[in-house]
């Protein structure tokens, strides 16, 4: 067997050995072809818009793997569904490629509540919708702040800033007006605090300052001795309000008995 290659010229063997190699390395790179599937194509199937699941199994059934690289949730799209696929749909990419998609979540995720309160209107529309919830309801309640938010309710409850939240949740907005529907100045005098508060709050009148006298310990119960408006003017006429306007009250931890009072009673 060495005699057959020892026999022959040394070029000659050279030319067999490269020749050798040269059929060794075409052979290898033909099974690395078959192995890789080298020539291998495929059309990327469009998954847009199906079920997760669904879209999963179509891409795995024609050779693919799939990789879920984003979960994310839009109101604009049925929940659950691929809102994403990378190759994009009909794409011809190599058998085996991994393809990325982006789904739409099942359930709404939980938000920050935004503080309305004390904003406009119109500013507080744009602040539900920048952060993806929903007017719910609207109660126009009087108060001097015409038109901006009195307070932000969910479910019927007072809902306070940076509470979480629901997507999309309806959120109802009490919103202050000016009536224009005048009526004559209520009395409180005589009234404890507390009682008196609550009859402004019925008829929409704002209490915008408390006097307390030094001997006040304990506000609610103490007793409005003077209020301004009173009830009539110098010459004895009634004056009149409207919902909305405000009322100062002094209190004092003892009825206090006061001769204006009596006669504008």
């Amino acid at each position: 067997m060495f005699k057959f290659i020892t026999n022959r010229p040394f070029w000659v063997n050279l030319l067999a050995a490269a020749a050798l190699a040269l059929l060794i390395i075409f052979i290898l790179l033909k099974m690395l072809g078959w192995i890789t599937k080298h020539d291998s194509y495929l059309k990327v199937p469009a998954v847009l818009g199906k079920k997760t699941k669904e879209g999963v199994k179509l891409l795995e059934e024609n050779g693919f793997q799939v990789e879920i690289v984003d979960s994310v949730y839009t109101d604009t799209a049925k929940a659950g569904i691929v809102l994403k696929q990378l190759p994009d749909p009909n794409a011809t990419v190599k058998i085996n490629r991994t393809v990325f998609i982006t789904v739409n979540r099942e359930i709404p995720p939980m938000i920050d509540m935004p503080k309305l309160e004390g904003q406009s209107l119109g500013f507080a529309l744009d602040l539900l919708e920048r952060n993806h919830l929903k007017l719910g309801d609207t109660i126009f309640k009087p108060d001097f702040q015409a038109g901006y938010v009195l307070e932000q309710q969910y479910n019927g409850v007072h809902i306070p800033e940076k509470a979480k939240v629901r997507w999309g949740s309806p959120i109802t907005l009490v919103v202050g007006k000016v009536s224009d529907e005048q009526f004559m100045v209520p009395s409180v005098v005589g009234m404890t605090y507390g009682e008196a508060k609550s009859m402004l709050e019925g008829l929409g009148i704002v209490i915008a300052t408390v006097i307390a006298d030094p001997d006040v310990k304990d506000t609610a119960s103490a007793f409005v001795w003077k209020q301004n408006p009173e009830r009539f003017d110098d010459d004895k006429k009634p004056r009149y309000i409207r919902a909305g306007q405000v009322m100062d009250l002094r209190v004092s931890q003892q009825m206090k008995i006061v001769a204006d009072s009596i006669d504008n009673k």
